[in-house]
């Protein structure tokens, strides 16, 4: 099972969100994959990185730098785990957040063991002063250190030992060239096919002692938005209801009616997903309808529409952003059970206006 942990993010509030509370940086820590042959998925990644760690296994050397973009709950600390444990290596594991001096870093990277992997999530939100000093510790395992203020201060080279940096970022162009060209390895987590999901929520189920059946596991990984740590979180709440409402079996008639319980639909929309669609649907006629607009009506902050539900939404094929505004498509129709206006199926309502 692969998911990630993302220091310091705040609880989801979304049953179908991808960041990590700390229930489920708890459940994870128990049932993370170990090595690359239990982790499940991201096979062309799995395929590279392990050419990568067996060369520098061979060798005898420290592995090169690890960059690893993807969306939240992929996997990217689980690869980071993995990969210390294939070399043998302790973990160290921080955020771009938590580093907003050159002396933190200076700080971390000098109480470095040799060989030791450094894990750095969110590395873009890494203050600028650290990034530059970073800069210099990947490339030659060395840092200036300076001491005292104007013109009587002095740069104090500071040696470091041999390591690996583990960079994991949700939004890879924001990372300045100079330190991305400095990652001797550059991976880009995807997101999860139905039946990988499935093989994850099996195994999920079997370390936590949950029966479940093949059609049990596919319903949930149909609602999981492509991402294990959310799979992993639907498999907790349906046991639930397993457990209080059934014989706590898994079956598909009991996920599916857990999962309306929880109002995540057959597609993996919530509450907030399908009040976006269906204000634009039934307010605007499928749009287009200005981002502000929208929001109003959905009675939700500007952001939480457009980094909350967009995304999935626009990743589904169910919204559209345009110069004139967000358009429903025709599968938007289609899954919220409405018939398109006569004149489009994709939303050209100001035509309408027109007679056209």
């Amino acid at each position: 099972m692969n998911w990630d942990d993302t220091t310091d993010t705040p609880a989801p509030e979304r049953l179908v969100g991808a960041s990590a509370d700390r229930e489920d940086q708890a459940v994870e820590a128990a049932l993370r994959p170990k090595d690359l042959g239990e982790f499940i998925g991201q096979e062309r990644v799995r395929e590279q990185l392990d050419l990568v760690l067996r060369a520098a296994r061979a060798r005898g050397a420290t592995a090169d730098h690890v960059l690893l973009s993807g969306a939240p709950g992929l996997g990217k600390t689980t690869l980071s785990m993995i990969i210390a444990a294939e070399m043998g290596a302790p973990i160290r594991i921080t955020s771009g957040p938590a580093i907003q001096h050159a002396g933190d870093l200076a700080a971390i990277l000098s109480s470095l063991q040799e060989g030791e992997v450094l894990f750095l999530d969110e590395i873009h939100r890494m203050s600028r002063p650290a990034e530059e000093m970073l800069y210099m510790a990947m490339e030659d395992f060395r840092v200036d250190v300076i001491v005292g203020k104007g013109p009587g201060a002095t740069a104090i080279p500071l040696e470091l030992p041999p390591f690996t940096l583990v960079g994991a970022t949700t939004r890879a162009g924001l990372l300045p060239p100079p330190l991305r060209d400095r990652f001797g390895f550059t991976a880009h987590m995807e997101f999860y096919e139905p039946a990988e999901l499935e093989r994850v929520i099996h195994r999920s189920a079997g370390l936590l002692d949950v029966e479940i059946e093949g059609d049990g596991a596919a319903e949930i990984a149909g609602r999981s938005r492509g991402t294990p740590r959310i799979a992993n979180r639907l498999l907790r709440r349906v046991r639930d209801y397993a457990q209080v409402k059934a014989d706590g079996i898994i079956t598909k008639d009991i996920a599916a009616a857990a999962l309306a319980v929880y109002e995540v639909d057959a597609r993996g929309l919530d509450r907030l997903d399908r009040a976006v669609l269906e204000a634009l649907l039934k307010l605007f006629g499928g749009g287009p309808v200005g981002l502000s607009t929208l929001a109003v009506a959905v009675g939700e902050e500007r952001e939480t529409v457009e980094e909350v539900a967009e995304p999935f939404l626009v990743r589904e094929g169910l919204l559209a952003r345009t110069p004139r505004g967000r358009v429903a498509t025709p599968a938007a129709w289609a899954h919220i059970g409405l018939t398109p206006p006569h004149s489009s199926a994709a939303g050209n309502g100001q035509q309408n206006l027109f007679g056209a």
